[in-house]
């Protein structure tokens, strides 16, 4: 099932990139289509693995004899892994031509995967979630990396937000297929799966993407590092922390809060993943849109709708119903910040920092990780020392403070 919500994936974006028809020599359309298909699936499985867990938290927790609270630190401790070794292990990629890089951390995430599969206690799932976190970060910032250049300028925010796309429809099919295999039958079918189809794609990877790219410019580690003096990326960057923070404070624990505090079915809860997950792919889109369109105001409003929806999930708490659809409100802002951000950086660091623009295209998958890791530690303090029905309140707080950045960063850039 989980191949076939893989097949979905690739379904859909392939109709996703002939619904917007980038209008070029037939052949090179063709080829354009492939290396979408083949990117986006990329970023299909490493969404798959990472947001998996938060689907099937009972169950891990059922396994390994641990408290969900506890086992809630695994999505803490790779989304850590995945922002401080990802900066590393980009900042040392060189002249290496980038279809290589991709090639070898993508086995690792391959393998990863398959120990996570055979794990028989804790602390081998904790070495092979580590081990697919930080195989992860190298490998999603290349495929952005190759989306941006590969696709024709004036179609760049579409292509970057197809890539993203990918975590989306994991969460849409992925995530909620693969809570129904866990609860029905068992959770490591699914990190088989996503091993056996990891494979598949490395040797696509090797076949569909250009071997001539490479990281421009010739600084070394020192020069890299330098973007991180430009006071706009600093602002930057502490969107998609303050962002996912807010979201993850909730998203965590969202099937225990669904059981515990709402008492939904397990069956209705497959559906409700879905549907959130439906939400998250919209998100994606429409952070294709507003890309290249006053990104900053659109961005402000999005930001306040995902304020008012935590703080309803706080007040009205008693009403499932009232609340689910808050949820759901909440999810259609999670991704809106994914182009127009990781645009933002690319483009300066293309002008200004060429040494660097791998190093750039990472930036929104590490500092949302940290947000991530940050959302999930205050959600587990919260469940712990409050109770599910505070998430909202602790996770608003994060929404606020993104804002404040936004607007701070949308007066230095008019200045």
């Amino acid at each position: 099932m989980i191949a076939l919500g893989f097949l979905i994936s690739v379904r859909i974006n392939y109709r996703i990139c002939l619904f917007y028809k980038i209008r070029f020599r037939r052949s090179f359309m063709k080829e354009i289509n492939i290396q979408c298909i083949l990117l986006t699936s990329l970023a299909f499985l490493m969404g798959l693995s990472q947001f998996i867990v938060v689907g099937i938290l009972n169950n891990l927790s059922d396994s390994f004899h641990i408290s969900i609270s506890y086992m809630g630190g695994l999505v803490t401790l790779f989304a850590l892994v995945y922002a401080i070794t990802t900066p590393i292990i980009n900042l040392s990629v060189g002249h290496t031509p980038l279809y290589r890089v991709l090639i070898i951390f993508f086995m690792m995430f391959a393998i990863g995967n398959l120990l996570t599969a055979i794990a028989n206690d804790f602390a081998m799932l904790i070495v092979s979630r580590i081990l697919t976190a930080l195989a992860s970060g190298p490998s999603i910032s290349i495929a952005i990396t190759f989306a941006a250049a590969i696709a024709p300028i004036e179609k760049r925010s579409w292509m970057v937000s197809w890539v993203f796309s990918g975590f989306s429809i994991a969460s849409v099919f992925g995530v909620p297929l693969g809570t129904w295999i866990s609860d029905n039958l068992n959770w490591r079918f699914i990190f088989w799966a996503i091993f056996s189809l990891s494979l598949i794609l490395v040797f696509f990877i090797n076949h569909l993407l250009p071997h001539n790219l490479k990281q421009s410019g010739n600084g070394g580690l020192i020069q890299q590092l330098t973007i991180l003096s430009n006071k706009h990326i600093l602002l930057g960057i502490t969107i998609p922390v303050f962002n996912f923070a807010a979201i993850y404070t909730i998203y965590t624990y969202l099937k225990p809060l669904l059981i515990y505090k709402f008492s939904f079915s397990h069956n209705l809860i497959i559906f409700i993943l879905f549907f959130y997950g439906f939400c998250g792919l919209i998100s994606n889109q429409i952070s294709g849109r507003i890309a290249n369109v006053d990104w900053m105001k659109n961005l402000q409003k999005f930001l306040l709708i995902q304020i008012i929806s935590l703080i309803t999930i706080f007040l009205i708490g008693n009403f499932k119903w009232l609340s689910l659809i808050a949820i759901f409100t909440m999810a259609l802002t999670m991704s809106v910040q994914n182009s127009p951000i990781q645009l933002y950086y690319m483009q300066i660091a293309k002008i200004h920092y060429p040494q660097s623009l791998v190093l750039a295209s990472s930036f929104n998958s590490i500092f949302s990780n940290v947000g991530v890791a940050i959302g999930s530690a205050m959600g587990g303090y919260t469940v712990s020392s409050f109770g599910l029905g505070y998430l909202g309140l602790t996770g608003s707080i994060f929404s606020l403070l993104a804002i404040y950045v936004l607007i701070l960063l949308n007066r230095e850039s008019a200045n």
